[in-house]
């Protein structure tokens, strides 16, 4: 069962990916940009780590659904070591892909009821790469499930998906390696936004996640349910003083991730596992 779930899922985001792939581009956003927090936190480590952190990031619709790749480059200070004793810090990146087919666009007849203004099904992957002094993380996750796209200013959408995540860390300061291990298949309830805020030039984006449990980890610990909401007030700069809007962006971003990574933080990942994390961010378009 587990590995017919498996390959339905690649088999159904290698079509979507295709799919998105083929069609040209009714119209995209592209961006760099930068943030920085010192609160960060990490599950069997400590709190008030520092990170910058630098992402490209883009966004995509065409004739059939959208498009959207965020991939994170994460530099920890000290406090989160790059190996024992080390003076330097983590590095880590976090790759997010999503497509979303959206079925009124496929059937040429608009799907909308009450407050929904389309529906659709969505597909992607996340994975990681992370150099630490310890668990020196592999994530490979698999996504699936239906969109619900709200009608709002801007966009909501909220997904219910099903997720396939596995993970085989090394530390290679002790030579220990775990198999790639598979978490139980597990749901996720969530949501992606971007409203603009009345006439200002501010929007309120970011994403919220309610993740289930995925049984016992590799190490056959538990694991609970995690949340973790990103959310952020940016300000068009252009807009604001009468020059081209959507270019450069700055705000105030706050992160709030319970049982980080579906650690408990009640357990053995300690408070490391319940983030409670203000930034800063800047973002340039184009």
């Amino acid at each position: 069962m587990m590995r017919t779930t498996t390959r339905l899922l690649c088999t159904t985001v290698a079509a979507l990916a295709a799919t998105g792939a083929t069609q040209a581009a009714d119209w995209s956003d592209t961006s760099i940009g930068y943030r920085f927090g010192s609160k960060f936190a990490e599950p069997f480590g400590s709190n008030d780590i520092k990170k910058n952190i630098v992402n490209l990031n883009h966004a995509s619709g065409y004739s059939y659904g959208t498009n959207f790749f965020n991939a994170d480059l994460l530099m920890s200070d000290k406090k989160d070591p790059s190996s024992p004793g080390s003076g330097s810090g983590a590095r880590e990146v976090y790759i997010v892909y999503r497509h979303t087919l959206d079925f009124g666009k496929i059937s040429g007849s608009p799907i909308a009821f009450g407050p929904v203004r389309g529906v659709g099904l969505t597909a992607g992957f996340d994975a990681n790469v992370k150099v630490d002094a310890g668990y020196n993380s592999r994530k490979e996750m698999l996504v699936l499930g239906p969109t619900l796209m709200m009608d709002v200013p801007g966009f909501l959408n909220i997904s219910l998906l099903l997720l396939k995540e596995s993970n085989a860390p090394y530390n290679k300061f002790s030579g220990t390696a775990t198999p790639r291990y598979n978490y139980k298949t597990h749901p996720m309830l969530t949501a992606a936004w971007s409203i603009p805020l009345g006439k200002l030039p501010l929007a309120f984006e970011g994403f919220a996640n309610y993740i289930a449990s995925k049984g016992s980890d590799e190490f056959g610990g538990p694991t609970g349910p995690e949340f973790n909401f990103d959310g952020q007030v940016m300000w068009d700069v252009g807009a604001g003083i009468g020059s081209t809007p959507n270019k450069f962006k700055l705000g105030l971003e706050y992160q709030y991730w319970r049982n980080k990574f579906g650690n408990p933080y009640k357990g053995p990942a300690g408070s490391g596992a319940f983030a409670k994390t203000p930034m800063i961010r800047a973002e340039y378009h184009f």
